[in-house]
């Protein structure tokens, strides 16, 4: 603990060097998941703080800051003196005051190995019309923690849950507190009724008149030594206030028993407001926890909750409005007339999704997906495969693949999904993606920027590294990623995908690693892809590997 915040001081001195605000136009951000996208309350931007990204020997925390632009659909960096501290599980949320404010409490710092942890406690505010940012230091908050759930109620902040963990335990939380925007002071709150059990990484939502609806979480609890046991919440609560959101106001507990199709059980979900009084719920992952290993299955999906109504409902894309209009027209094809005829063979010929296998520096094939005109994919199709995918693969449109903890953010009823995570065996993949949706329309996913192939690296563990991890100091930033880069190349670490050898035939080499390769294609192309397409894009994506390889 001690060195960890020897190293958290020794970033902020760095920090401190800084005395003048610089923005500069930037590529996307680097791969990172865990830290926090919001709305610009003013502007037709995004902001982005913080998280964190882990390569499979070290772990990197960031504490930079950068503004999407909406409109030109270009990122920008900022650079501000005396930053928070790098974290990641931390939670910001906006207030539309003084021509902006975005506020941030708690996260985590992680050591290079991902083995010890500091969760702050600290409070601070980034005045967004002056690029400042201000630490405020109010006794009385609550402990240190990640995973906790913040949101903007009336003139409050209101804080939930989260958890604290050390070497040797760990704790989760169910406590409540609020901060008053006009006397910056903090106050824990006592609510009557039976609230949700100690949780993290749940959902939190404000209701027009001022309630919290809590759902969902995280938590584990030890049932005997070295063994834990976790736990996917699904229950949902109301936090009720009977005043106008001051400290005075009793705050009462009620269970919700909401209608409708709930989300499947699942963790490290994203959450963000939308419109017409719903919250919604996009990813995660739902972890098959076996005495060994764990296995995860990893969502895309979003459920909406409507907040009057109390009832969930999962997004369903409706797809663009000229291609629902070839559909209808396809379905009418028995009268069989000469222009039926022309637009079903149109419509068979019109926009279908490929995959696309992009081979990243450490040899390992990512996959994009994309939309594009039909002919080319047809011709490799043979005609039972054509009458089985004539009604999905037709209607299937671009989206962002499964992965959990990315972050989310609503402005003007479009929601903004940029990275996160997926892992295929040991592997964790991190993304720096973006999507968008009009979730007014909901017709279809929109790729604002592709992932970046070249910004997937993966090493493997070793005994060396583990001990150099010990004594080397924690990694944040971009300097010392390109380092640990440079470092990788010269020991040349083994890669996790399995290696081929110039002379083994490609046969031999599918037969071994099939399983691998179907893992990571299901992975990319979501749940209800067909099995016979996941195959074909597996077997795909093998063989170009190997070709590479060879």
């Amino acid at each position: 603990q001690e060195d960890l915040e020897a190293l958290i001081a020794e970033f902020q001195s760095l920090d401190a060097k800084k005395t003048q605000v610089i923005e500069s136009s930037c590529p996307p951000p680097s791969p990172r998941l865990n830290g926090s996208l919001s709305a610009h309350p003013e502007k037709d931007e995004l902001i982005l703080f913080g998280g964190e990204y882990f390569n499979g020997q070290k772990t990197y925390l960031y504490n930079d800051l950068y503004i999407y632009n909406i409109r030109k659909n270009s990122w920008s960096k900022v650079e501000i003196p005396n930053p928070p501290p790098r974290r990641c599980a931390h939670q910001a949320a906006v207030v539309p005051a003084a021509g902006g404010q975005l506020w941030v409490f708690g996260g985590e710092f992680a050591s290079p190995n991902g083995e010890q942890f500091y969760h702050y406690k600290d409070l601070w505010v980034l005045h967004l019309a002056t690029k400042t940012w201000e630490q405020i230091k109010a006794s009385g908050g609550p402990s240190g923690r990640s995973g906790h759930r913040m949101v903007a109620c009336k003139r409050q902040l209101i804080v939930f849950g989260g958890f604290h963990e050390s070497a040797r335990d760990y704790i989760y939380y169910n406590d409540v507190y609020a901060f008053n925007l006009d006397s910056f002071t903090w106050s824990k709150l006592a609510p009557l009724g039976v609230g949700p059990a100690p949780r993290s990484g749940c959902q939190m939502a404000t209701t027009p008149e001022g309630s919290i609806i809590i759902y969902g979480g995280y938590s584990k609890q030890r049932i005997k030594k070295d063994v834990d046991k976790g736990t996917l919440h699904t229950d949902m609560f109301l936090l009720k206030t009977e005043g106008g959101g001051k400290e005075e106001d009793k705050w009462a507990w009620s269970r919700l028993n909401p209608s409708g199709v709930k989300p499947t059980p699942r963790s490290g979900f994203s959450v963000a407001i939308g419109p017409n009084n719903r919250s919604l719920l996009f990813g995660g992952v739902h972890d098959e926890e076996e005495e060994e290993s764990i296995e995860g299955d990893f969502f895309n999906d979003i459920y909406f909750y409507d907040i009057g109504k109390n009832r969930w409902f999962p997004g369903q894309l409706k797809g663009p409005k000229s291609e629902k209009r070839k559909r209808r027209r396809g379905r009418q094809a028995e009268a069989e007339t000469a222009e039926d005829e022309e637009i079903e063979k149109q419509h068979l010929q019109g926009p279908v999704e490929i995959v696309k296998e992009v081979v990243a520096e450490d040899g390992t094939v990512m996959t994009i997906k994309q939309v594009i005109s039909g002919p080319a994919e047809e011709k490799e199709r043979s005609e039972s495969e054509e009458e089985e995918e004539e009604d999905g693969a037709l209607g299937q449109q671009v989206e962002p693949c499964p992965r959990s903890n990315a972050m989310l953010a609503v402005k003007h009823g479009v929601l903004y999904v940029y990275g996160g995570m997926f892992e295929v065996g040991d592997r964790q993949f991190t993304l720096s993606d973006l999507y968008s949706i009009d979730l007014h329309k909901m017709e279809e996913w929109k790729v604002l920027a592709e992932m970046d192939p070249k910004a997937q690296e993966w090493l493997e563990e070793s005994e060396s590294d583990e001990e150099e991890d010990d004594t080397e100091g924690a990694e944040g930033g971009e300097e010392e990623e390109e380092s640990s880069e440079e470092e990788s190349e010269d020991e040349g670490g083994e890669e996790q995908h399995p290696s081929v050898q110039p002379d083994e035939k490609h046969a031999d080499y599918l037969s071994r690693t099939e399983q691998y390769w179907i893992k990571l294609a299901r992975n990319n192309m979501g749940p209800d892809a067909k099995e016979k397409k996941v195959v074909k894009v597996a077997h795909a994506m093998a063989k170009t590997f190997y070709e590479d390889s060879v």
